[in-house]
């Protein structure tokens, strides 16, 4: 298993779990994969992981650009639509606007469109999520596997981060998730869910091989995350309509960024 050359103490955990389960542990020094490394699994951010994955022959899944977008209303409890970047610069209106599946465009509230990244820093067919406005009160990630909660952790509370285990509710939340639109996602993703307006909603999908745990069990964490960067050899037909695709351009840019 691999991992990038700084660790998170999340990602710690994971690695100290996955040595104690007998997997053999590679931490790379950089992007660049040594002559005759052979790995079957991967846990690091985007920018590594589209470098590194590839070379390996690992499988990343994610769930599609316009998954959240395509969420009915009573599952968000707010608006949410996918956009060409170049599209929302005409946004005359404050909305949180983010990358779907990684950190390119800077999750925030934008006051407007103009705040964006302009076309000279990014292509204007770069999508992104454009949502209202809300609160949510408290926050929780869930590790599904085969459309089951298996581990799960508060996050947040109010905006701060405040971590803590996850209670039934949010497990019930899940399970209603996963029964509803299951079948729109990869057989191992993490789903961020919380609370709006007293209601429980979806707050976003993230990869999870790319996700901190909190205070997740890193067993149960493991078991999804061997699952969501695997082998690529390895895919059920299921799965292969939810492999990233990292545009070549952007991880030679990666590389070189590095050196």
């Amino acid at each position: 298993m691999v991992f990038p050359p700084r660790l998170t103490a999340s990602a710690t955990r994971l690695r100290d779990t996955a040595e104690r389960r007998g997997l053999e542990v590679v931490q790379l020094r950089g992007f660049e994969v040594p002559e005759g490394l052979r790995a079957e699994h991967v846990h690091a951010g985007p920018s590594f992981a589209d470098v590194v994955a590839p070379r390996l022959g690992i499988a990343l899944l994610e769930a599609p650009a316009d998954w959240l977008a395509a969420l009915p209303r009573e599952l968000t409890r707010r608006e949410v639509v996918l956009l060409p970047i170049g599209e929302a610069y005409g946004l005359r209106r404050p909305a949180f606007i983010k990358s779907p599946n990684d950190k390119g465009i800077r999750a925030m509230v934008y006051s407007d469109g103009s705040r964006l990244p302009g076309p000279d820093a990014v292509d204007p067919a770069t999508p992104v999520l454009v949502s209202d406005i809300v609160d949510i009160t408290v926050e929780y990630r869930l590790y599904l596997l085969d459309g089951v909660v298996h581990a799960a952790s508060r996050y947040a509370e109010n905006g701060r981060l405040h971590v803590g285990p996850a209670g039934a509710d949010a497990y019930a939340f899940g399970a209603e998730l996963a029964a509803a639109a299951g079948h729109t996602l990869p057989s191992a993703i993490v789903v961020d869910v919380g609370r709006i307006g007293g209601q429980w909603a979806v707050i976003e999908a993230n990869a999870a091989w790319a996700s901190g745990a909190y205070t997740a069990d890193p067993e149960a964490v493991l078991d999804v995350v061997l699952r969501a960067a695997g082998p690529e050899v390895a895919l059920t037909e299921r799965d292969r309509a939810f492999v990233r695709r990292a545009a070549a351009g952007r991880a030679a840019q990666e590389v070189n960024d590095a050196r």
